[in-house]
């Protein structure tokens, strides 16, 4: 697109600046700074390069742009009014940060159409970004044809320093370089000013020199703040570039046009004022009052709204010859950008009785992930360079996913477990009906509960498959055996969190995980070995807590088991009711799932007059004491593990049959 006149870019440029300044004034909150350090950068890529349809948020083939450094959010918010987003009017800009506002603080992709990421801790949104750029080569790989590109968008980035420092970053960029994710691009906004003020307290590496290591294409323009023929030259010979990811860094004067403030930490997250906004008025020669656009700026931005129209036209006819020339690929192609799942993805997943060998949940996984994998082709993930330890590998798939093969669809993440889980978000946020999940040992989750909070917070449906769930890893010790791990995930709202204690348990898991797509599952697996149930099945852990053994009557105890504890409620349950008790055995694979059942069957299965209860879990108590009451008991941890063979541990820290029972017996008398 050719660029606007210098008056009229000018005018266009500090109608951002300006909305930014106002918005922060008005809500007396937020972070001017960069977008008015930003707005050339911003304008330049938005009016001249992206490609987007603001009367359609979600059309498929657009350009997806992140704004990684989310405090910035008003940079967004003022391009997208601009723009014509019916999302973000002239009255959201006036409501910024307040309740109810389709312009948050940050940017939330489940608030505010046009928004692809929600960018909140500083790195997310680049690493998030990695995750958009796989989808789309991965895609492009799968259903281009040479003579019909269907798939064919780039990923933009507006990052700066604070992502730069944050370690996910680092991670997920260094992935990115090795994938030679060619239509990636990062504008780095280089202001030299973070909350503590110039960056060169903490932080005067060479970036780019970093980035050329990491296998990217570097540039830098020295002047961000007016020379926005350098910023468009530099993002086309980025776009030329298709071997490898770019990154432009663009050297910036944070709060530009602020005569007192800018270059300084206090325009970084704290409105200018009423007097400081007049004096940057009459620095930007900006003769208009607080929120006034002029029109002549509204005219040069809102021409996106025809070129998007005609933009999605164009690839609407793309796509209507490519379904006449390639009928079977259009139609899965179509299904997945519905949301729709294949006719009977799940035909495949196995089934057992209490005859079938016990395996770990680990292995049960893996036939899972096997089962899953010819029916479900939007499948895609990996692990966190435990392979052959989380069992994620499909069986049957050959290959993974490298620069010379996008088209296949396992992903080797390397020791980069928060870069997994911020790249399967981005993964998801593609919104191609792609269904991202990534492996590693539950104790590192430690490492991705940022992401993963995210996931939960932007309704991602992505897959954590989390193996070595308890002390029952033994060897490795305290520091890979996880106490507090489940708990804590129990605690994050919208996270289904499954502790399946057999094979038709870890089946149901992975079909719940499926099916829910906007909410992440962390599936929390074994490596040591259990038995199948006879009750146990696929149907049964949608009720996240169900009877799996019963008596007749009104019981006397009622056990509540998961995961490989469960068999022992199981083998307890049996010996008292040799010796005449009325046990029930109760197994919940996921909390979170039985909370939301109604409370009649609630209620049938934990009877409130039943007030001896005993929980068995290779975990902390934390959140069960809802389910014990006051008379209740629990074979839990109280402290880390140790380093021994995984069943030394499970017998010293109680984890047997004899000490199950001799808490029950406490209990009945």
């Amino acid at each position: 697109m050719v660029a606007a006149p210098a008056s009229l870019e000018s005018l266009c440029i500090n109608s951002i600046r300006m909305l930014a300044v106002d918005a922060v004034n008005k809500s007396n909150s937020g972070h001017p700074g960069l977008p008015m350090g930003c707005a050339p950068m911003g304008y330049t890529l938005w009016d001249q390069f992206l490609s987007h349809n603001p009367k359609n948020p979600k059309w498929f083939n657009r350009d997806r742009f992140v704004l990684s450094a989310g405090h910035g959010c008003m940079l967004l918010y003022a391009l997208l009014h601009l723009t014509g987003y019916e999302s973000v009017k002239i009255e959201d800009i006036k409501q910024f940060r307040q309740w109810g506002a389709k312009t948050p603080g940050h940017p939330e992709t489940f608030e505010t159409p046009g928004v692809e990421v929600t960018a909140g801790p500083l790195g997310a949104g680049i690493s998030n970004a990695v995750g958009l750029a796989i989808a789309e080569a991965h895609l492009a790989a799968k259903f281009n044809k040479s003579d019909s590109k269907i798939v064919d968008h780039f990923t933009y980035v507006i990052m700066g320093d604070g992502c730069n420092q944050e370690g996910v970053a680092s991670e997920a960029c260094s992935l990115a370089g090795h994938l030679k994710l060619g239509k990636l691009i990062a504008l780095y906004d280089d202001n030299h000013i973070t909350i503590d003020g110039r960056t060169d307290v903490s932080f005067t590496e060479d970036v780019l020199k970093r980035y050329e290591s990491y296998g990217w294409h570097v540039q830098h323009v020295p002047n961000g703040n007016t020379d926005v023929n350098a910023i468009a030259k530099a993002i086309k010979a980025a776009k030329e570039t298709t071997d490898k990811p770019s990154i432009i860094k663009i050297t910036t004067t944070i709060g530009y046009g602020s005569p007192n403030k800018s270059d300084t930490a206090g325009v970084h997250g704290a409105p200018l004022g009423e007097e400081e906004a007049d004096l940057t008025r009459q620095s930007l020669n900006w003769s208009y009052g607080p929120f006034e656009v002029p029109q002549e700026a509204y005219d040069h931005f809102r021409k996106a709204i025809d070129k998007g129209a005609q933009l999605e036209n164009d690839w609407n006819k793309k796509l209507e010859i490519y379904k006449e020339k390639y009928p079977q690929e259009s139609k899965e192609f179509e299904r997945a950008l519905r949301g729709e799942l294949p006719e009977n993805w799940d035909k495949d997943l196995p089934t057992y009785t209490s005859d079938d060998k016990g395996l770990a949940t680990r292995k049960h996984s893996q036939i899972c992930l096997g089962a899953l994998g010819p029916n479900l082709p939007e499948l895609i993930g990996g692990s966190a360079d435990l392979t052959h330890s989380n069992y994620t590998d499909i069986k049957g798939e050959t290959g993974s996913f490298q620069p010379e093969t996008p088209e296949k669809r396992y992903l080797h993440f390397g020791v980069r477990e928060h870069a997994m889980a911020a790249i399967l978000n981005g993964i998801a946020y593609h919104d191609s009906g792609l269904i991202p999940y990534g492996g590693t040992f539950l104790v590192f989750a430690d490492y991705m509960r940022g992401s993963m909070r995210l996931s939960a917070l932007s309704e991602l449906g992505v897959i954590y498959v989390l193996t070595h769930d308890s002390i029952g890893v033994g060897e490795d010790g305290p520091t890979h055996q996880p106490i507090e791990t489940i708990p804590s995930l129990r605690a994050m709202p919208n996270m289904l969190v499954f502790r399946p204690g057999d094979g038709n348990e870890t089946s149901g898991a992975y079909k719940l995980a499926i099916i829910n797509r906007n909410r992440p599952s962390s599936l929390c697996l074994s490596r040591q070995g259990m038995p199948n149930q006879a009750n146990s099945s696929i149907e049964k852990v949608a009720l996240g807590g169900y009877i799996l053994e019963d008596c007749s009557g009104t019981p006397e105890l009622i056990f509540i088991g998961t995961g490989s504890e469960l068999n022992l409620c199981v083998e307890a349950a049996k010996e008292l009711t040799k010796k005449g008790k009325k046990v029930r055995v109760v197994s919940m694979p996921c909390v979170e799932l039985f909370e939301e059942q109604s409370d009649s069957y609630k209620e049938e299965v934990l009877p409130s007059n039943v007030r001896k209860r005993l929980v068995v879990e290779a975990a902390e108590t934390f959140g069960w004491h809802k389910y014990i009451g006051l008379d209740g008991d629990s074979v839990t941890m109280n402290s880390f593990g140790a380093s021994a063979p995984g069943g030394t541990c499970m017998e010293k820290f109680g984890f047997t049959v004899e000490n199950v029972l001799a808490k029950a017996n406490n209990l009945i008398g």
